[in-house]
């Protein structure tokens, strides 16, 4: 990530797609975010695909969690986990005000 390298911040990048984020990684990601949960789903070209409906992931971390050990392409991104917080690196600003703290 640019911006943490920017600010000389130690980072771990990792690569969804070829080593997805597990059950329990997703569940303290769940757990530590700052943003609504279901922020973490992508609603895109594949959601609608699959037919979801937006409103079943609204404060339902379970249903988060589900739908993103099977789908892992509907993880939005980044997300930046920093200690006990964690939150949805969208737009850029906020990965540098996150970072920051």
């Amino acid at each position: 990530m640019a911006v943490a390298e920017e600010l000389g911040v130690e980072h771990e990048v990792i690569l969804y797609i070829k080593t997805p984020p597990d059950e329990k990684a997703l569940r303290k990601i769940v757990n530590a975010i700052e943003d609504p949960v279901e922020d973490l789903v992508r609603k895109d070209s594949k959601f609608k695909k699959l037919e979801l409906n937006p409103e079943d992931f609204v404060n339902n971390p379970d249903a988060v969690v589900d739908i993103l050990v099977k789908h892992k392409q509907l993880l939005q991104r980044p997300v930046l986990l920093k200690g006990k917080k964690a939150i949805i690196g969208r737009p850029k600003s906020r990965i540098i005000e996150f970072l920051s703290r």
